[in-house]
């Protein structure tokens, strides 16, 4: 049997550890069916491996195909899907030193588990992209290398995705629709997005952010906080905004969540408002000042319709000529000359 564990020289920072494309004398590797025994011709009696394609791997492993627009997902996945198989080594270590004549048997492993680690992952990376998007892309004999430069061309959609992101923590407020937990939740996921494309918000800055999200009802609590020296870790906050949401619902049985309540109780105050400030509107046939009545008058001076004769201007310019001061109460009739 063949120890599995290689160590590294001092290039490589003397780290241990135990890739799984080397395994024992007659044992299945976890990532495959196969195990083809080496005769004694092979390197050091090793069992040839049978890796899966990478169509297989990323159909097992649900690696979305880059598109254009998923760029942050799909570069989770492959990570992930590459961690999990254990061949990100090539991600994580630069390219070993040309093996010489003095290279040792550890340096010589070393770069053999590298190289299969390196054309493997370029395998299911590229596998992964889109025919249209690849081509775009400068080929690489390097993972690493070519992973930068897939990142390279996402850097102007991973910016808009940022700008997204900043405003919806911006107008994103805690409506009452679901817990509290949840909301903080939802708003930490943001900001770890946003710390993946190097905008880092502090944990601080965070914290009294969700704050200024929550609604009135929890205005004595953030009162209570801003008077308090100490800062709140995430998981403080969570637990007291809990405890406080958990409160307010004693406080109201009748009422599942807390906005919910302000929000109906504005709409119904609004409606009873608007109700009551409804004057009733006067009898158009009752009141002399009506568009109905007006139709009935008629001056008694010009005989013209919709106006009495204390109102008619040609009556009071009469008067005027006349000498006579005008009295609408007691204003004489004028006389035919």
């Amino acid at each position: 049997m063949y120890n599995n564990t290689i160590s590294l020289g001092e290039k490589h920072n003397s780290l241990n550890f135990t890739p799984s494309i080397i395994v024992l004398k007659g044992i299945t590797h976890p990532f495959t069916t196969r195990t083809t025994m080496a005769s004694s011709s092979t390197n050091h009696g090793l069992p040839r491996i049978g890796f899966p394609s990478s169509s297989t791997v990323t159909s097992n492993y649900g690696i979305e195909p880059l598109t254009g627009t998923n760029f942050t997902s799909w570069k989770d996945n492959v990570k992930l899907t590459l961690g999990v198989m254990d061949l990100d080594l090539a991600l994580r270590y630069d390219p070993p030193e040309p093996l010489t004549a003095e290279s040792t048997h550890e340096q010589k492993r070393f770069h053999e588990i590298w190289e299969r680690s390196n054309r493997m992952s370029l395998m299911i990376i590229k596998n992964s992209i889109s025919v249209a998007i690849r081509g775009a892309i400068p080929d690489s004999d390097n993972a690493k290398t070519y992973m930068d430069s897939v990142e390279e061309q996402f850097k102007g959609t991973s910016k808009a995705h940022a700008s997204t992101l900043i405003l919806k923590m911006l107008t994103t407020k805690y409506n009452g629709t679901s817990g509290v937990r949840e909301h903080i939740m939802m708003m930490s996921d943001m900001a770890n997005k946003l710390k993946g494309m190097d905008m880092e918000i502090s944990e601080g800055f965070l914290v009294h952010f969700i704050m200024t999200s929550l609604p009135t009802q929890f205005g004595p609590f953030k009162i209570n906080y801003n008077t308090q020296r100490e800062k709140w870790k995430m998981s403080e906050l969570i637990a007291m905004c809990v405890q406080e949401e958990e409160r307010l619902k004693v406080e109201k049985p009748d009422v599942a969540h807390v906005t919910t309540t302000s929000s109906s109780f504005k709409r119904k105050g609004k409606s009873q408002v608007g109700e009551s400030s409804k004057v009733p509107k006067a009898s158009t046939s009752a009141t002399p000042g009506s568009k109905g009545a007006l139709k009935q008058l008629r001056c008694k001076f010009c005989h013209k319709k919709a106006h009495y004769q204390r109102d008619c201007s040609k009556f009071k310019e009469w008067l005027a000529k006349k000498g006579i001061p005008y009295n609408p109460t007691t204003a004489p009739k004028p006389k035919d000359n």
